[in-house]
């Protein structure tokens, strides 16, 4: 009689811890692969976004055709291996990203994927992006689009997916030119993206001005070929068809993770230094013990 009471309990306790649990209100996650990878690769990516550990899941396959619907003027042969993995939130919840093989994407960072995100009108989301080898991260965000698109039943806008294409390929290329890190480059354009939202520009000179006073703020000197690239990206932005009182709240969520983050330690100039003065010290002491008689 004791074991048929306990048997059962256990049973129902490992079945319960297994799997999460379906949820019946948002729909099951949505796992969109790149149409470039092999058997193996798959499998790897799989594993990598924890595809077992769903009770049901949706599987999508994107390919270069889908990176011509999202981006204008894109190559419809290009190579697609970064995929991702969508699990819808609660209104209000935001966007989580996760990059679960960070070795493996070289370019593009979680606040990086966050912001072009909210460019293109994703929100509310858990996010969690992998690929099998070293790629830039880019096709990832196109993934993205679909399965958002295929979760959610709604049309994203395809100028806003451009310009958020747009917007990822310009922080990317500043952080590999300008010599600035990828998260202060993801933190200055949120923060320009903020400001536009919250004080709405008319002209393309008062979103130059903009641009011109948050690098001052943040500190960057860029070329004026990178700099012009930033000011022609957000009077892009500054241009779409967006409610920028939503949008403005959202981009002061994103700039509050930032600060969390990042803050104390992109600010602190003295922890910097304490850095360089405890690897002088170090190398001093070590070349000491060569030099003593």
């Amino acid at each position: 009689m004791l074991f048929a009471c306990i048997s059962p309990m256990h049973t129902f306790a490992a079945d319960n811890t297994q799997k999460n649990p379906v949820n019946e209100k948002l729909g099951v996650p949505i796992v969109v692969y790149g149409s470039s990878l092999s058997s193996n690769e798959k499998e790897h990516v799989k594993t990598a976004l924890r595809v077992d550990q769903e009770s049901e899941i949706d599987e999508i396959t994107i390919s270069g055709q889908d990176l011509a619907k999202y981006i204008k003027d894109s190559n419809s042969s290009s190579r697609m291996y970064s995929s991702a993995k969508i699990t819808r939130q609660d209104k209000g919840k935001g966007l989580t990203i996760s990059i679960v093989t960070p070795e493996n994407i070289t370019q593009v960072t979680s606040e990086m994927y966050a912001s072009a995100m909210l460019t293109a009108g994703i929100e509310d989301a858990i996010v969690e992006i992998a690929a099998p080898k070293p790629v830039t991260g880019h096709s990832a965000l196109v993934g993205i689009y679909k399965a958002y698109e295929v979760g959610t039943g709604e049309t994203l806008d395809m100028e806003r997916t451009d310009v958020a294409n747009d917007e990822l390929s310009v922080a990317t290329s500043l952080a590999e030119t300008a010599g600035i890190s990828d998260e202060r480059v993801a933190e200055l354009i949120t923060e320009i993206k903020k400001v536009i939202a919250e004080n709405k520009p008319a002209t393309k000179e008062e979103v130059q001005t903009i641009v011109e006073e948050q690098l001052a703020k943040f500190q960057i000197n860029l070329s004026d070929q990178d700099r012009q690239l930033l000011v022609d990206l957000m009077d892009r932005i500054s241009n779409l068809n967006i409610d920028f009182s939503k949008l403005s709240s959202q981009l002061s969520d994103l700039s509050s993770k930032f600060e969390e983050k990042f803050g104390a330690i992109l600010e602190d100039e003295g922890f910097w230094q304490s850095v360089k003065n405890f690897f002088s010290n170090l190398i001093d002491t070590i070349s000491s013990w060569f030099t003593k008689e």
